[in-house]
């Protein structure tokens, strides 16, 4: 039986993806938002999906997201409770008393976040509390900022320091480059939170602004796509990756055996989603589609376009290798045979890296059945029954798929981030920003902290660059036997 995840949603972004992200896969299970968690289930029914993934059951049968809510300041949060009265742990919604915020300052997120340490891991300790079975942490935030960034990252020190057994996952969602930047110290930010995504999670699942924009732009019926836009495609791919832990399947059934496909070394650990078609299922307004199956999605999933990292780098762009892919299929008209001749036309159009084993991995889940069921009450006249059913027959004809894959090609992006830091760097500006006393009073001079965190990325982009190499294990085994020789 796959383990219970925590979830903690950092800063303004974080808490908003979140909120989609719970409406999402609540409606997946059935469960209302607005009416404290009931469940939509009659007396006695059987259901085989498995709620307490993500939901504790309370006393009185009503569920509650095992979830923790921080910032820094009211606004978001308390829009979140007020909108879904009861359905959030209160105990488990954390604001700091001045309410001022980070002010987009990573040093100043930070610093909140070790000053409010003991009230936010009592938090988490009493949510481990209610676990049977725990399997990991999943943390949402934004890199730009100052508290998704600043105190996410004292949050993934202090959790990998606790927890170091268990299985840390970020989703992490990166700005816009360039002179479109929504915080101007964001190459700061990004540096900082950077060198603990690497140093202390296990899995980096990233975002960029641009990418979604872009995405929604052509997938949904808004010329102008709003954050709740952008942030339905996150939930998107937080409900499908997690969905064959939710529906039980034969095979990944746990986190764990979702990241091993993917995840060759500790270092290669960052991986970009991609998803086809966007349907009724998952955001509030899709364009129209055309019916599709197995292999439609499978093939046309490859698409740069899709990629939800980095796809609007395209000029001059290297296309990168696959160090591995994983196909999680959705729907209710999956079929053998047609996923057998999608793999083998999918299979040449990918490169893979020299000593990957280029198989493309497949899981095939189930689509939630509280999906087909309609929405309106006994007293609504049958003709809306009827129109319900034969919307709910077409969906039913869609198959829908992520994609989470490990390229090569995610150093496009990042050695455009590292150039943006070092253009930063070079003209030392807003500097004076990040001399804080009690920030290095704990970690040291935060010069000295730059030239780290800049150095950490640094090798994991060359270290990307070199597994493209067909001597990359060898030369891993190397460095093993100096280490033993030396040890």
């Amino acid at each position: 039986m796959p383990g219970e995840i925590i979830t903690l949603q950092v800063g303004q972004c974080g808490n908003q993806v979140g909120e989609q992200f719970w409406s999402q896969i609540s409606k997946e299970h059935g469960i209302s938002m607005q009416d404290q968690g009931k469940r939509d289930i009659e007396p006695n029914e059987y259901t085989d999906d498995l709620p307490d993934v993500f939901f504790q059951k309370l006393d009185d049968e009503r569920y509650t997201p095992r979830a923790i809510l921080i910032d820094f300041e009211p606004r978001v949060v308390n829009g979140i409770n007020n909108r879904y009265n009861n359905f959030f742990n209160p105990n488990n919604l954390f604001i700091s008393g001045d309410g001022g915020g980070a002010s987009n300052n990573w040093t100043q997120g930070y610093n909140l976040g070790n000053t409010h340490k003991d009230e936010i891991m009592d938090m988490v300790n009493k949510e481990l509390d209610k676990c049977d079975s725990f399997e990991g942490f999943q943390m949402i935030h934004s890199v730009a900022g100052g508290t998704g960034s600043g105190c996410g990252s004292f949050l993934l020190e202090e959790l990998n320091d606790m927890f170091d057994k268990n299985l840390i996952t970020t989703y992490s969602v990166f700005p816009r480059m360039g002179v479109s930047s929504e915080v101007v110290v964001q190459p700061y930010n990004q540096i900082l939170s950077l060198k603990r995504l690497i140093e202390s999670s296990d899995v980096n699942i990233v975002f960029d602004n641009a990418s979604l924009t872009s995405i929604a732009s052509n997938n949904l019926k808004t010329d102008s796509p709003s954050y709740e836009d952008c942030n339905q495609l996150i939930s998107t791919v937080m409900s499908g990756l997690t969905n064959t832990l939710r529906f039980p399947n034969y095979s990944y059934s746990s986190l764990t055996s979702i990241f091993s496909t993917l995840i060759p070394t500790p270092d290669l650990q960052f991986l970009i989603p991609s998803f086809t078609p966007f349907t009724k299922d998952y955001v509030s307004n899709p364009k129209d589609i055309r019916r599709s199956n197995s292999y439609d999605v499978i093939v046309d999933i490859l698409d740069k376009k899709l990629r939800m990292f980095g796809n609007d780098i395209t000029q001059g762009a290297n296309s990168g290798m696959y160090l591995s892919i994983l196909d999680i299929l959705i729907g209710d008209n999956v079929e053998q045979n047609d996923i057998q001749k999608a793999l083998i036309k999918a299979r040449s159009r990918v490169q893979f890296v020299p000593w990957s084993s280029s198989a493309i991995n497949l899981s095939i889940g189930n689509r939630s059945p509280f999906l087909n069921r309609s929405q309106f009450h006994n007293s609504v006249i049958q003709k809306q029954h009827q129109q319900n059913h034969l919307q709910q027959q077409q969906q039913q004809q869609q198959v829908s798929g992520l994609m989470l894959s490990n390229t090569t090609s995610i150093n496009n992006l990042f050695n455009k981030i590292l150039k943006d830091y070092d253009s930063f760097m070079k003209r030392g500006a807003y500097l004076n920003w990040y001399q804080n006393k009690e920030f290095e009073k704990l970690n040291g001079d935060i010069m000295a902290e730059f030239s780290d965190s800049r150095e950490i990325f640094h090798k994991v982009i060359q270290e990307y660059k070199n597994c493209e190499s067909i001597s990359y294990l060898d030369d891993d085994e190397d460095d093993d036997v100096d280490l033993e020789e030396y040890n």
